[in-house]
């Protein structure tokens, strides 16, 4: 066995040598040929992100020109390409959204929101499709997320402007309460633009919040003093709010800048004819509260007879006896029209001190005649009207 052994001839030194030489071109060429295929699958990739976003922005192209159902098919393409991307994701879910397809698109932006609960696109995103869907309780939790959740830039802005939106939305949907407490909310945040306070108080007004309008018409004002609108829409929510003499200086001081307004005119007439009429109003004379009520108790009277005659009722020739007339039923024109000439005599003793409450007694009458003819015979005008709208606002009327 040792003779074999011996007999083997020696292996080749060149040989030897040159095994880690071709191993280490091996190597070379190995790592050359895997760089060149990461060179070749990167600009793969990149040649595809850089085709997806061309089919992107041709979406966005459609979108924007009006024509949502075209930018279905971009978009899909984009994402076929990137498909992780969220930006496109969110894209498409939009134009599912607009082009009708609400569950798919809700798909979409459920799985983004996940990812991203605090983005307020996408929470902007799903206050929309609830608004779709005229869902009051979804909107207002998307929409609330929306204005308190992350923007990229202008998030001060954007969220006055998602509040509008929002506000609008509820409008719609008659949420009156809703609406108004978002208002409000939005109130404390507007920069110092009569703009955005004028809208503000348009909405409120909307809303019938008079007082949150009559509030913000006064910083409009304050800013700009001369503002036709805000005039306009202070002195009406003063109407509304039964103070009639504020009313009246703003509806006079938009008169002054637009004579022509006939809305604005016959508004400014009645407070100030209310203001002419009522009886209880601060610092006018015994004489002159007498002369009201006088006269106001007569033209109710007119006012009950000129309605029973239009409804073809027959009002009783004679006078009943105060007692019979009350108890008649105070919802009939005759029973109103027995009471009235009840009283008649008395207005003659409202100079006497023994009759404290007789003015309230009358007016009371003269407040329940204007009420029932107008609910029979239909809105009253002129001093009619004012002494309806007077009896309902007797405590602020001076205001």
């Amino acid at each position: 066995m040792e003779y074999r052994n011996a007999m083997k001839p020696p292996a080749p030194r060149s040989t030897a040598r040159r095994t880690p030489l071709v191993l280490a071109v091996l190597t070379l060429i190995a790592i050359a040929a895997f760089a060149a295929v990461s060179r070749l699958v990167t600009r793969l990739k990149a040649n595809e992100k850089q085709i997806g976003w061309h089919s992107f922005e041709a979406g966005l192209a459609e979108v924007q020109s009006g024509r949502p159902e075209r930018a279905l098919d971009d978009f899909r393409a984009a994402l076929s390409y990137d498909r992780d991307n969220p930006q496109y994701q969110l894209s498409l879910a939009r134009a599912l959204r607009d082009t009708g397809r609400l569950n798919e698109a809700e798909a979409y932006l459920l799985h983004l929101w996940e990812a991203s609960p605090q983005d307020s696109t996408i929470n902007l995103a799903l206050a929309r499709l609830a608004v779709r869907r005229q869902s009051v309780e979804e909107a207002l939790r998307y929409y609330h997320n929306a204005i308190y959740g992350a923007w990229p830039t202008d998030a001060d802005k954007n969220r006055r402007q998602t509040r509008f939106e929002l506000i609008e939305f509820l409008l719609k949907q008659n949420a009156k309460p809703q609406a108004q407490a978002e208002l409000m909310a939005l109130a404390q945040v507007l920069p110092p633009d009569s703009a955005q306070h004028l809208t503000v108080a348009d909405l409120m007004r909307q809303t019938q919040d008079y007082q949150g309008a009559l509030d913000q018409y006064k910083i409009v004002l304050k800013l700009d003093h001369a503002n036709l609108s805000a005039l306009a829409g202070a002195g009406d929510s003063a109407f509304q709010l039964g103070q009639y003499r504020t009313a009246e200086k703003y509806l006079q001081q938009a008169l002054a800048i637009q004579p022509g307004n006939t809305q604005v005119r016959a508004q400014f007439q009645t407070a100030s004819l209310i203001l002419q009429s009522d009886p209880f109003l601060r610092h006018i004379s015994d004489a002159e509260r007498n002369r009201r009520i006088s006269v106001a108790f007569a033209h109710a009277g007119e006012r009950l007879k000129g309605c029973a005659q239009s409804r073809n009722i027959d009002l009783p020739a004679k006078p009943a006896n105060e007692s019979s007339a009350q108890n008649s039923g105070a919802n009939d024109l005759q029973s109103l029209w027995a009471r009235w000439q009840a009283a008649r005599p008395r207005v003659r003793r409202l100079n006497s001190p023994t009759n404290a409450d007789l003015p309230d007694t009358l007016m009371d009458l003269v407040q329940e005649i204007e009420q029932q003819t107008a609910q029979r015979c239909g809105e009253p005008s002129g001093l009619d009207l004012a002494l309806l709208l007077g009896a309902r606002g007797r405590e602020t009327a001076d205001q």
